[in-house]
């Protein structure tokens, strides 16, 4: 006689086991699901209207970086790919809060902005607001260009990390080489009715008070940030008042009309600027403006220093015909980024941030780059460039002009104190 009671235990036992083994196996492929779920990283900027060609050429640059250096080599943290979801504020702070709303119910945690630092601003205290009220769920803001020192001074945060040099560190080098410049004497200055316009105002007067006394200010004009067609009115000013040069913060399709309306009044004195190249305002200049217009900017320009950057901008250009690298420090924060998140083995903000303070990363350019814990303000060496069609292997706009640098200081020499008072989250 069959002992019934052993075979059903053992079919208990058996039936058990299978379970468990399924049980295990489906756990095993939602681990393996969720490892290749994308990571996925916000990019908040204009992508309609006046300054759409700052905010598409940026959102090019961090697709193609991502892909360049991750997707097509197997992802990140064990086969991830990296998935950028474009968000169109419109370069205004409502609109801004709007898709920040969207990034948070799409749970997206790390939102690269730079253009303006109004916006930046406004979503520095949005998501500042978020994460007290949010912990375990909370935002990371990658800042690849606002520059108002405000953002690491008095308004710095532990979720914001700037990858540009703030305006006062740029306006610290742009007026050692204005100051030796003995035929400069006189100094107009002209900038967009902003924070940022206004603290490149303030800056400028204070620092050429310091290191040329002698240095007039004839002019000290703002403008309507992005409604101003014709520059006119006020470059007949500048002409009137006879400055020697000018001084402007002005970007996008304020930076092309004003240095547009400067050149056709035949006014031939050197213009500084922080933003007057490529998307459009290099191809407008052309030959008109040729050594009259100088840029303080982070990174290199012609020559690039390394084969390796020289290929990864020929590889883009090949991708992206009618767009340039115009903002390496794009890059540089991608892979601070995926560095964090590689040292770490996690995606979550805290732990970035964390991987990120007094990080020293080495660029394409083999130079090195140093994220500053106590404000998470980057420090690198800035240049001066200037528009030219001389030695120019890499033009912007495929207009056979670039920029061409031809002053270089080094990241010590570029460290600032700061006033930051931060905030540290416990967990």
């Amino acid at each position: 006689m069959k002992n019934y009671r052993f075979i059903w235990a053992n079919k208990g036992l058996i039936h058990k086991t299978l379970m468990a083994a399924s049980l295990g196996s489906l756990l095993a492929l939602g681990s393996v699901s969720s490892a290749q779920e994308p990571v996925r990283i916000a990019f908040m900027d204009p992508l309609s209207g006046t300054f759409a060609s700052i905010g598409n050429s940026g959102l090019k640059q961090l697709q193609f970086a991502a892909d360049y250096y991750y997707n097509t080599k197997g992802g990140i943290l064990g086969g991830r790919m990296i998935e950028i979801l474009p968000l169109d504020n419109k370069q205004s702070p409502n609109e801004t809060q709007l898709q920040f709303r969207r990034a948070v119910s799409e749970e997206i945690r790390i939102i690269f902005q730079g253009n303006s630092s109004a916006v930046a601003n406004t979503l520095n205290q949005t998501i500042a607001r978020h994460n007290r009220r949010n912990p375990g769920q909370e935002v990371l803001q990658i800042n690849y260009s606002a520059v108002d020192p405000i953002l690491t001074e008095d308004n710095c945060s532990f979720w914001h990390f700037r990858f540009d040099a703030h305006a006062v560190m740029k306006l610290n080098i742009l007026t050692d080489y204005i100051a030796d410049n003995p035929d400069i004497k006189s100094m107009y200055i002209i900038g967009q009715d902003y924070s940022f316009g206004q603290v490149v105002s303030d800056t400028t007067i204070r620092l050429l008070k310091e290191k040329r006394p002698d240095i007039e200010i004839v002019g000290n004009e703002f403008h309507p940030i992005g409604q101003v067609k014709d520059f006119t009115p006020y470059v007949t000013k500048i002409v009137s008042s006879g400055a020697d040069a000018v001084i402007t913060g002005n970007f996008g399709a304020d930076m092309v009309s004003l240095a547009r309306s400067i050149i056709d009044s035949g006014l031939d004195i050197p213009i500084y600027t922080f933003y007057a190249a490529y998307d459009g305002i290099t191809a407008t200049l052309g030959e008109d403006g040729k050594n009259r217009i100088r840029l303080i900017h982070n990174g290199f320009a012609n020559p690039l220093p390394t084969e390796a950057r020289k290929q990864f901008n020929r590889d883009f250009k090949l991708k992206n015909p009618n767009n340039d690298v115009t903002q390496p420090r794009i890059l540089n924060a991608l892979q601070m980024v995926v560095r964090a998140m590689e040292e770490t083995q996690s995606t979550d903000p805290y732990d970035i941030a964390l991987a990120l303070e007094d990080m020293r990363f080495t660029t394409i350019s083999d130079e090195e780059i140093w994220m500053r814990a106590d404000d998470h303000q980057i420090f690198q060496s800035l240049n001066i460039s200037v528009h030219t069609d001389e030695g120019i292997e890499f033009d912007a706009d495929n207009s056979g002009f670039g920029l061409f640098s031809e002053y270089h200081v080094p990241l010590e020499e570029t460290v600032v104190e700061t006033s930051c008072q931060m905030t540290r989250p416990r967990r």
